[in-house]
């Protein structure tokens, strides 16, 4: 039976999400006291699909794609408008501070750090308030819950969960396709959209500088890879500030070095890792090359190195038209103002390729912590504020139904 059905699932959208907001706020405590790491949700997937199997009408696909882990609910009537609602699960390494409400992390090193807990709550309250409004006939068509494992981790291929996905066809006949983030610096009540690119294209890169080992006393009969490397990294910081336009939004950070093994020996090479973040595809491009180009400073003074390149994320892009609907429902539903602060910043999204495939929408959700200052993503102090789910869900729930009612294009 659905937890909201009868006479009192009739209301406003934020009228009904606030009924199920102790439910809500119950389903994320619970998935944040149980973290679990890309690939492993499986705890997390169990309680996913068992909460969508209780919703009448429901169909529930548990190891979608072949992912164990990965639960796809579809409601509605096929041959009409279809959209589709996603949701990450995974949680990171990170040791939570046992100082937090009791509902902290109970796996040492793992924790809910950049709010897919409370991803997971508003899409299963979204699942409720969608799959009564269906039944009350306000709407027609087709909804899909996505639960998708490993946003954060990819697996052995470079592969995370979205694009395993999207490759399995979960996103073939879907008109729209929407997600949201947890947004710990942005009060609640208020809601970041961002038309076109809003997050970052990922590259991660591994270089080796190589030269030629030998006695650290006769530094003149070997070829020092770390003094081969002190004009590479010059070169390597030096392209955002004089080989990129000012106006291009990228980064290139070297987050790794490795070398030597012992205090009199000139190890032979040394190794770095990093990543490159750009919003758009000629930038991406360029940064690969300036970075070929860096490395090669090491040929000129008697070395070589190694470059590989792995391309993971695109940037997120957000439909212009997905957005206009997403501010009508902001101002209608929730009587606030839509903030357009611009891009969300160099961080990387897999919904990306789901961006890519269909039009698509990532919104950033409002979810600081009144009483302090602002938190970070993926930092141990994390906070949500909790009265932010409600709001996630009415938005889903009125966005569909526009969607589904009007169609994309008014």
């Amino acid at each position: 039976m659905s937890l909201i059905s009868g006479p009192s699932a009739k209301g406003g959208a934020m009228e009904r999400a606030e009924r199920l907001a102790p439910l809500m706020t119950q389903w994320r405590r619970a998935f944040h006291r149980r973290p679990e790491r890309s690939f492993a949700e499986f705890r997390t997937a169990e309680q996913v699909a068992a909460i969508l199997e209780s919703i009448p009408g429901m169909t529930v696909n548990r190891g979608a794609a072949g992912i164990t882990t990965a639960v796809v609910g579809t409601i509605g009537t096929s041959g009409g408008r279809h959209v589709a609602l996603r949701a990450d699960m995974d949680a990171l390494p990170i040791e939570e501070p046992p100082a937090v409400p009791d509902f902290f992390s109970d796996t040492p090193g793992l924790m809910h750090a950049c709010g897919h807990d409370g991803h997971m709550a508003i899409l299963l309250g979204a699942a409720h308030l969608i799959a009564d409004s269906l039944a009350l006939g306000e709407m027609t068509g087709q909804v899909t819950f996505i639960f998708q494992p490993a946003e954060e981790t990819p697996d052995e291929t470079g592969k995370t969960g979205a694009p395993l996905l999207v490759d399995a066809g979960v996103l073939d006949g879907v008109d729209a396709v929407m997600a949201l983030h947890m947004d710990p610096g942005t009060p609640v009540g208020s809601i970041r959209l961002h038309d076109g690119a809003c997050m970052a294209h990922v590259d991660n890169f591994r270089a080796r500088v190589i030269g030629e080992g030998g006695h650290a006393g006769y530094p003149n009969l070997a070829v020092d890879p770390l003094w081969l490397l002190l004009p590479v990294l010059e070169a390597v910081h030096g392209i955002r500030a004089r080989r990129l336009s000012p106006l291009d939004a990228a980064v290139l950070s070297v987050c790794h070095i490795e070398g030597g093994t012992t205090n009199n020996v000139i190890p032979p090479y040394v190794d770095l890792a990093g990543t490159l973040r750009s919003y758009h595809d000629d930038v991406r491009k360029t940064l690969v090359e300036e970075l070929e180009r860096a490395l090669s400073v090491a040929v000129a003074l008697g070395g070589r190195y190694e470059l590989t390149v792995e391309r993971c994320e695109p940037a997120v892009s957000n439909s212009v038209v997905i957005n206009r609907l997403l501010t009508r429902v902001i101002q209608e539903a929730i009587r606030s103002e839509p903030l357009w602060t611009g891009p969300f910043g160099m961080g990387g999204e897999d919904f990306g390729f789901m961006s890519q495939k269909v039009p698509g929408s990532l919104f950033f959700l409002g979810c600081a912590d009144p009483a302090g200052d602002p938190t970070n993503l993926h930092s141990p102090y994390f906070f949500m504020d909790e009265r932010a789910l409600p709001i996630g869900a009415a938005v889903f729930l009125e966005t569909v139904k526009t969607i589904l009612i009007d169609g994309l294009f008014q």
